[in-house]
């Protein structure tokens, strides 16, 4: 019986999903090609039918988060970025810097649990991990009701928090610390989030 034509789309999507959630649980380096397509239920030799590389895999891993674990982390926190209104930008800092967010080490945003990993990677992986930033700081920049000259700038302030702040969190040991960084990157973010008017 012949496969359906999206056989292989969906096959290629089983080894990304495993991978992201391997990488984001261990780290790029400690996971195997073998460890990968166990995941994802099939064998290793059918690997390079899909990627040439498993750099390559580690690029499209990154940059599925967004439309994948990113988008249904979104809609649980009720998070519609196109509706334009300040308190979407409050779901994203409140749901982003979470301790479920924290403690979800399979399905964080690949930008606290792949940091290091990214910085010593390839052109194409650093992409992607860009990519996801560039999504960040947009929700950010059009949700905060301010349209001046420095809402850019605002929105990047707010995403470094957020990443910043569950880098600290996430690498640090289980601490008070750990958990004031986390709440004190929480307030700013919110107190950055308000009005220009309004922070006055």
């Amino acid at each position: 019986m012949p496969y359906a034509k999206d056989h292989k789309l969906k096959t290629r999507g089983r080894i990304v999903e495993a991978a992201r959630r391997l990488f984001n649980t261990h780290g790029y380096d400690r996971v195997t090609l073998q460890m990968v397509m166990a995941e994802a239920g099939l064998t290793r030799g059918g690997f390079y039918a899909h990627f040439a590389s498993k750099e390559a895999l580690f690029a499209e891993a990154v940059d599925s988060f967004l439309m994948g674990r990113g988008l249904e982390w979104r809609n649980e926190a009720g998070i519609d970025p196109t509706r334009r209104e300040l308190v979407m930008a409050e779901r994203m800092i409140d749901a982003y810097l979470s301790e479920a967010h924290l403690t979800d080490l399979a399905g964080q945003c690949p930008m606290i649990a792949l940091s290091a990993d990214v910085a010593r990677a390839s052109a194409e992986v650093r992409e992607s991990y860009q990519k996801l930033l560039a999504a960040m700081i947009w929700l950010f920049e059009v949700n905060t009701d301010d349209s001046g000259p420095r809402a850019r700038e605002k929105a990047m302030a707010i995403s470094a928090l957020c990443v910043g702040g569950m880098i600290l969190a996430r690498t640090l040991p289980e601490s008070p610390l750990a958990d004031d960084v986390r709440r004190a990157a929480h307030a700013m973010a919110r107190a950055f989030c308000a009005p220009s008017s309004a922070a006055a």
